[in-house]
């Protein structure tokens, strides 16, 4: 062994056991940061399911590949960041004699065609990953906010529109160089050997390497080993430096996610591997459902007023995020110019987790009304940057109250993230501490609040009309305690559909064609009062409690089953969070009963709509319950030019804006989100814009009056589309 081959060994071994060690330290703490966070006791079960789905998401890219050429570019680097793990074994032993390779396989055929197409691919992969992120650099110009009240307006100045924006660039540039040093090392080391004799592998097996040993031709065997020793060094060196950096920065997530994402995916809240979205993850206490008749808010936290009130899951969420932007480039408030990013709320819950966490190591920690539990002799030796991040409020200091109020929990964010960030509970989580211990929302949300417990709906009509929309049908609709005969469904009609004047519209052309069809269906009359979902995504979980508790009872005293709802919001509530609280139906949108009563012929379309059409996809109904293709049906049934889609549609559609119970909040900053989706519904030259939500049907069409267009173009319902041209008359 020569005095290079010594030198490069003792630097090899040295660097190799230093990173490991301050990886496994970094590692560790990590571990005691997640464990910070509260108990979740929904996450163990179902391993089989997890296991499966996390295999899937990981080593089939599933979530990734739904942006195909960033997916598939993704893919190639993942399975080369694996696959190329023994041709870093192979390394050490290039750098003790530069002729070994490794045993049994190193010259074997068929592994050199693997690991070369392995490295080749790869290598392409990191020159696209990196063209397309150069392409997508935010650029340096800003844009004003809104001329409109635009000193009033809080929102963020603009570049782009990248989803890189204020990502940490220099992260994700360092990570793909090092990957790409590593390819090229082991190509070098192969291409070498290769140009002096001493790797005899045929064309087939080693075709890049052979195209690259022109370059080497020539050499000799013993500067061909000084080459191979320091490629392996070189190789060596960049990739335990890669862990070492990692190591002194727990928050560089774009790093850490290639560990973390493998836990956070697999411990999902949905072990069947769906998104979070549907029911919202229950307000909890030390792991299981609150129960306000024995909980303290002194002592027990009411949602999330401290960052360690998060569940450990929440913190593995923080920390798992790679940056991306994905959930920044679909949300509904970022793209209309308001402060909330579902990104940078990640980012900025992140930094505070772990720059708070030697205070919280150390005992430190507030009750939940805010006062200090530690003693002076627990928090002597917490430095002073942690003890300062500790005094912050976690909603005004950390995260901005209008960042936290700019969601409309359309679930976009959750839909779009590769590694399974569950952002829309933990936005509710917070939420629900400020209702329910600050007292600290918008005005308009008290307004809400106070109709909702005083009349049982957000709009505070008096409860004994609700069955007024009955009134001059030619048929009769029977209550469940008047109906004479057996029923199918309860139609559920909802305080939309009682109250609201378009909805009103849509909730008699239902009851219309249900009759038509023959189905036997019933309602609650005024026994029916708001499902509480404005209540539970504005934060104030108490009063979600007693209206959901006070609907289960009824509708389990009336024996209900199956529910037929107009409301996606409703049909959520009722089909995904009743289970919570011992409530058990099948509940269906009216767009798929009425899909399967077409099909079935019991609904025979008559006449064919002109003019063009396009449908919005509901977020309730579309991203959180997965209905997509039966209002669809029923459109494509009656429009004589066929259905003509908008770009953001089914998994990507828009938002109306009203989600998240913004619909009873005034939306003062940046530009209106229903604007920005109605001039894409007109964009589309369609004169009908069918919707399958009466939020959505309110929302799209002020937007499309808001443009200009209310003579042009009508919104309405899917169901009204259908009873046109059932019954034309």
């Amino acid at each position: 062994m020569g005095i290079l081959q010594i030198v490069a060994t003792v630097v090899a071994f040295a660097v190799t056991a230093i990173a490991i060690t301050l990886f496994a330290r970094a590692g560790m703490s990590m571990l005691s940061i997640v464990r910070l966070g509260a108990a979740d006791k929904t996450r163990s079960g179902d391993r089989g399911k997890r296991l499966g789905n996390m295999l899937r998401e990981t080593v089939g890219h599933t979530r990734m590949l739904r942006w195909t050429r960033v997916g598939a570019a993704h893919w190639f680097v993942f399975v080369a960041f694996i696959g190329l793990f023994p041709l870093l074994v192979q390394a050490y032993l290039e750098v003790i004699n530069p002729a070994w390779e490794l045993p049994w396989v190193g010259d074997w055929a068929p592994w050199v065609l693997v690991s070369e197409l392995i490295g080749a691919l790869g290598g392409l992969g990191i020159i696209a990953l990196f063209v397309i992120r150069m392409f997508n650099q935010p650029s340096r110009k800003k844009v004003a906010p809104p001329p409109d009240d635009a000193e009033k307006s809080k929102a963020p100045s603009r570049q782009s529109g990248s989803r890189f924006e204020r990502s940490r660039q220099w992260q994700a540039f360092y990570i793909e160089a090092t990957i790409f040093g590593i390819i090229a090392s082991h190509f070098t080391s192969r291409s070498t050997k290769i140009a002096a004799g001493e790797l005899d592998t045929p064309v087939w097996a080693a075709p890049v390497s052979h195209l690259l040993s022109g370059a080497f031709s020539g050499l000799s065997t013993a500067g061909a080993g000084t080459i191979v020793t320091v490629a392996g060094v070189f190789e060596i060196m960049i990739s335990w430096a890669f862990f070492w950096v990692l190591a002194k920065n727990l928050t560089m997530g774009i790093g850490w996610h290639r560990i973390t994402a493998f836990f956070n995916i697999y411990f999902k809240r949905e072990a069947d591997g769906g998104p979070a979205l549907g029911a919202l993850k229950p307000a909890t206490v030390r792991g299981e459902p609150i129960d306000f008749e024995t909980a303290d808010p002194e002592t027990d936290p009411f949602g999330v007023g401290q960052v360690e009130h998060f569940g450990w899951k929440g913190l593995l969420d923080f920390t798992t995020c790679t940056e991306c932007g994905r959930c920044q480039s679909q949300c509904p408030a970022w793209n209309t110019d308001k402060p909330l990013s579902p990104k940078l709320l990640i980012m900025n819950l992140r930094e505070h987790a772990y720059a708070k966490a030697p205070y919280l190591l150390a005992g430190g920690g507030k009750d939940a009304l805010g006062e200090e539990t530690a003693t002076p002799e627990q928090l002597a030796n917490v430095p002073a940057d942690a003890l300062a991040e500790a005094a912050k409020t976690l909603v005004g200091d950390v995260i901005d109250p209008d960042v936290l109020w700019s969601c409309t929990t359309c679930g976009a964010c959750v839909e779009q993230c590769p590694v399974d960030i569950e952002h829309v509970d933990h936005i509710v989580d917070m939420r629900r501490h400020q209702v329910m211990i600050e007292s600290s929302f918008p005005a308009e949300a008290q307004t809400l609040m106070r109709n909702l417990e005083n009349k049982g709906n957000p709009w505070g009509a008096a409860p004994n009309t609700r069955a007024d929309w009955t009134k001059g049908l030619d048929f009769e609709v029977p209550t469940v305690d008047t109906a004479d005969t057996e029923w199918d469904y309860l139609f559920w009609v909802g305080c939309a559909g009682a109250f609201d004047d378009k909805a009103v519209k849509t909730t008699r052309a239902v009851a219309t064609l249900l009759h038509e069809a023959g189905v036997k269906f019933a309602i609650l009359g005024t026994g029916e009062t708001c499902t509480g979902d404005p209540a539970r995504r504005s934060g104030n979980e108490f009063l979600f409690s007693m209206l959901a508790e006070q609907n289960v009872e009824t509708l389990n005293a009336a024996g209900v089953t199956k529910i037929v709802a107009t409301c996606p919001h409703c049909l959520n509530t009722l089909g995904n969070e009743y289970g919570q609280l011992g409530g058990h139906y099948e509940v269906v949108h009216h767009t798929q009963l009425l899909a399967d009563l077409v099909a079935s012929g019991k609904l025979t379309p008559v006449s064919k709509l002109d003019g063009g059409l396009t449908y919005h996809d509901p977020c309730y109904l579309g991203r959180h319950n997965r209905v997509f293709a039966p209002p669809r049906e029923v459109l494509g049934s009656v429009a004589a030019e066929g259905l003509t889609e908008m770009p953001r549609n089914s998994e990507r559609s828009f938002c109306c804006g009203a989600g998240g119970a913004r619909m009873w909040m005034e939306e003062k900053l940046g530009t209106r989100i229903n604007i920005n989706r109605s001039t894409e519904a007109v964009e589309t030259g369609a004169s009908t814009v069918a919707v399958g939500c009466p939020f959505c049907s309110t929302m799209i069409n002020d937007g499309v009056n808001a443009v200009g267009k209310g003579d042009d173009v009508e919104v309405i319902d899917v169901a009204q589309v259908l009873l046109r041209s059932v019954r034309p008359e």
